[in-house]
Parts: C-alpha cells; structure tokens; sequence
C-alpha cells in the first residue's frame, strides 16, 4: 500500500510541478504551439503504449464524440486558458486555484449529473470559495504579483478539467485508459493545429536545450506519467483514499513557485493555501462504513 500511496503522491506532485513549468513555457513560447507540441509528444509515447497494454482496442462512435468533448474541454480549454492565465498570474497563485478542483467536481456533479451532495461537500465548496477570497485579498500585498484576470482564467482551467472528470464519468470503463488518452491527444492535436500554423516560426526557439528539455517534461509528465503514475495508484488505493493526495498539488506548487520562481508568499497566500488543503480534504477524504 505504501508503493500506491508513493504513486499517488508523485502524480500529483509533478502536476503541482508542472504549474511552475507551465509558467516558463508560457513566458517563451506561443499558447498554441505549446498545446500542440505537448500533444503530439504525448502520443508517440502513448501509442506503442496503449498497443502494448491495451491491444488494438476500438472505440465506439459514441465514445469517440465523448472523448472528443474531453479533449475540446479537458486539454484545449484547460491548457490554452492555464497557459495563457499563468502569463499574466503568479504560479503560485495559479496552484491555489488549481486545487479549487475537487469542489467544482463535486458541484458539477450535484448540478449537471443530478448527483445527491452531501454536506460536507458543500462544506468543502464554501472552504474553497473561502481560499479564492484569500488569494483575491492578496491583491492588496503590492509584492503579490497576481492578477485577478489571470486567476480568473486558471479558474476557467478548473472549470474545463471539472467537465472532463465529469464526461469521464459517463465512459467509465468503456475505454481502457491508455487507449482514451491517446485518443484525446490526438483529437486535441487536431484541433489547435490551425490555431498553431501562424506560430510554427517560434519553434526556432526549442533550439535552446534548456526550453526544449522543459517542453518535454512537461509532455511527458503532465499527459503520460501523471496519468500512469494515478491509475496505477488507484489499482491498490481506494478511490476515497486516493482523492486525499489531491492536496499535493497546490503544495507542491507553492514551494516550486518560492524556490524555483522566487515569488513572495504573503499571509492572504497562507490563509489560501490552508483554507485549499481543508477543501481538498473534506472534499476526498473517505467516509466511514456504518456498520
């Protein structure tokens, strides 16, 4: 069990890593260009993967309009608005709001899925909204370096990556994992590639080793090892359990954002940062049996 909670954990530290990273790229390259490269090196790794795993598995029709709908909303609008937020926001800032992610689930559950929400969900709801207000009083610390524009948009991320979880939901175990992702990417690759064209001359820029090797990592963790990593957690893992090391990714990204980016941390960005992690806990932490 200590070997899944390790995966658990590293999946959703390097999602917190790659907040940092993100931020980097988004600073050097076009939006576009980023989304599209990322794609594309996802799925020459996923491919012979999910061959190898997974064997020549077919979706049907209805399953590849659902994981298109996932990629448009999952990758596209989650990646083109977190790159584009984290150019005018901190990723500090950026990693705060990040977490806001289990509550949004769990309110687009209880109003698009008709799902029953507990109390204590609304409770960790209320808790996330009370760690937006915190990262929104920041505004008054001048060495803050946020901006509500930017926030507003890495909340858009939330809100596209919410409607994949959710459309997920609907193709649960139709499509092995390896197989639907490959799948998104490619759908994704697809549809920002017109958007991408008139960018293709930034790619002179990759000719940096030190950028190249970010947009790699950032490929290969954030669309292939993130996911390995969480699903082969979860073969051990409860999903209850599992949904607790969500708390890992603003933390990571808080530390990244100090050490890696030198950005202030003020009291308002504490108060977020615990007020996110009491969120996330109420949120995933598994329910007693009664028994």
């Amino acid at each position: 069990m200590l070997t899944a909670y390790a995966q658990l954990a590293s999946s959703m530290a390097l999602v917190g890593a790659n907040v940092a990273v993100a931020k980097l790229l988004a600073n050097a390259l076009p939006i576009a260009l980023i989304v599209v490269l990322r794609c594309l090196l996802a799925c020459i790794v996923l491919w012979p993967l999910a061959r190898l795993r997974e064997g020549r598995a077919r979706p049907s029709p209805a399953a590849l309009r659902n994981l298109a709908m996932q990629a448009a909303l999952g990758t596209l609008l989650y990646n083109a608005a977190l790159l584009t937020g984290l150019r005018y926001t901190t990723a500090l800032e950026a990693g705060l709001v990040l977490a806001t992610l289990p509550a949004v689930i769990a309110l687009g559950s209880a109003l698009w899925l008709r799902e029953r929400l507990p109390a204590r969900q609304w409770a960790a709801a209320a808790l996330a909204a009370g760690g937006m207000g915190a990262i929104t009083l920041a505004r008054s610390d001048a060495a803050a370096g946020g901006s509500l524009a930017g926030n507003a948009l890495i909340f858009l991320a939330v809100c596209g990556e919410a409607a994949y979880v959710l459309l997920a939901k609907r193709l649960s175990g139709r499509v092995p994992v390896v197989t639907a992702s490959l799948w998104m990417q490619v759908f994704s690759a697809a549809m920002m590639l017109p958007f991408c064209l008139p960018a293709l001359g930034a790619v002179a820029a990759l000719a940096d080793p030190g950028l190249a090797g970010l947009l790699v990592f950032h490929s290969l963790t954030a669309s292939v090892l993130c996911l390995l990593l969480w699903y082969a957690g979860l073969l051990k893992a409860p999903a209850g359990v599992a949904g607790v090391f969500t708390a890992f990714l603003p933390a990571t990204a808080a530390i990244l954002a100090v050490l890696l980016l030198g950005e202030h941390l003020s009291l308002f960005h504490l108060a977020g940062l615990a007020l996110m992690l009491s969120s996330i806990l109420m949120a995933t932490w598994p329910r007693r049996r009664r028994g």
